[in-house]
């Protein structure tokens, strides 16, 4: 009798972490975002950095244009990938990709990012160039966090790592781009392969 409680008890808490999180977020698409990084800052350090430790003037358009243009297309191909493989991921689970949990998700994450997003733009058009690498992770930690109890709890130890590595990162303003590849890069291919892990 206590077992079919048990298990009464388990299957309702089952139903209420489906209904209030997002779960088909798919693990693979932070693997994904994790290597399109490194390949752009790896494209950028290559072409556009190569002598970023003698020449500091980042801010010269021709090389300050060229590497937002590559963060962008880094950006596009992360959404893209985490956008079908989740639609993927929820057809397997019997799931809709777009209900009230995903609207919750997605406003609680964009919130942060976008308000990081001017800020950090409104810094680069005074110039402070160093400062974005550590406002990008820091941001983008504080977005992970604030959409976190909306799917699952993996990433809320992502945002937390993504905030400390930002913090280490703004003590070291001269190593921004490594701190960076780190945080976007390394960092998702971790949490993304632990998702996978916890879905198995």
């Amino acid at each position: 009798m206590n077992k079919d409680y048990s298990q009464d008890l388990s299957e309702i808490r089952n139903l209420m972490n489906r209904s209030s999180r997002f779960l088909s977020l798919s693990g693979t698409s932070g693997i994904m975002a994790g290597i399109y990084a490194i390949l752009g800052a790896g494209v950028s350090k290559i072409f556009f950095l190569s002598n970023v430790l003698e020449d500091q003037n980042v801010a010269n358009p021709e090389v300050l244009l060229p590497i937002v243009i590559i963060l962008m297309l880094v950006l596009m191909f992360s959404i893209i990938t985490a956008y079908f493989l989740s639609v993927k991921e929820a057809k397997k689970n019997d799931e809709q990709i777009w209900d009230e949990t995903a609207k919750r998700l997605v406003f609680h994450f964009l919130v942060p990012l976008l308000t990081g997003g001017a800020y950090i733009l409104l810094k680069l058009n005074q110039g402070q160039i160093e400062a974005a690498p550590s406002l990008m992770l820091i941001f983008y930690g504080l977005a992970l966090l604030n959409a976190s109890k909306y799917t699952i709890g993996t990433i809320k130890y992502l945002g937390i790592s993504e905030i400390i590595i930002g913090l280490i990162c703004a003590c070291f303003p001269g190593f921004g781009f490594w701190f960076w590849t780190i945080g976007f890069g390394l960092l998702h291919i971790i949490y993304g392969s632990l998702m996978n892990f916890q879905k198995k």
